[in-house]
């Protein structure tokens, strides 16, 4: 089997899948990360209900437009491809109601835009989203992301920022604190929080073993 199937909705994935692929290549929001967003709906589907195609359109088109995360522009992103999404829908002649349910949750996924999700679908994929940025995936598009910003692993002299402020700018493991382990707190569904709670104590271990390493633990 093919481990970016979206089976059984492979015929609208290849319809859409050649419209997310933005013009500079993020590996943190690739089509792996499509497949294991949804993977994440799916799971939080199965318990909670909602319909499959306004998940799967919302789950390929959410990032098809793509801002830097240090732009000054990146709350806006999920505007940009809301409106992309439907346009192309439009193109395939979805219907108003659909379409729009799909952009909702497009704008509404976004942590930085915002957005309180207002649909089921909405809520799935939010949740589905920020199970991404947590666990040990989330380990690994922290560390990923912050080489591409040009960021410093940590801050040797004070690595648990225990006499200075948090900048997750310059230092990736202030990260943890200031965004990463607030995200279990905001989750939409039963199912989705579940799942959450457990990818935020595997981050929570890497964090704590990760000082241990580095001579900062407690």
């Amino acid at each position: 089997m093919n481990p970016l199937s979206f089976a059984p909705f492979q015929y609208l994935a290849d319809l859409l899948i050649p419209h997310t692929v933005t013009e500079k290549l993020d590996g943190s929001h690739d089509e792996s990360h499509l497949h294991r967003v949804w993977q994440n709906v799916c799971a939080i589907r199965d318990k909670e209900g909602g319909d499959n195609e306004v998940l799967l359109a919302a789950t390929l088109l959410h990032d098809c437009v793509s801002v830097e995360k240090n732009s000054r522009f990146r709350s806006g992103a999920s505007r940009l491809a809301a409106a992309k999404a439907t346009e192309l829908l439009s193109e395939m002649g979805w219907d108003e109601e659909r379409i729009a349910a799909v952009a909702h949750a497009i704008e509404a996924h976004s942590y930085s835009a915002a957005i309180t999700p207002t649909t089921l679908e909405a809520k799935i994929l939010q949740d589905a989203d920020r199970l991404d940025a947590l666990g040990m995936i989330g380990v690994a598009r922290l560390f990923y992301i912050a080489g591409r910003m040009g960021s410093q692993l940590y801050d040797a002299t004070d690595p648990q920022a225990e006499k200075r402020p948090f900048d997750d700018k310059r230092y990736a493991a202030d990260h943890f604190k200031t965004k990463i382990f607030g995200l279990a707190q905001g989750f939409q569904t039963c199912t989705g929080a579940a799942l959450a709670q457990i990818r935020h104590e595997r981050a929570v271990r890497f964090l704590a073993e990760f000082m241990e390493e580095v001579g900062a633990g407690r």
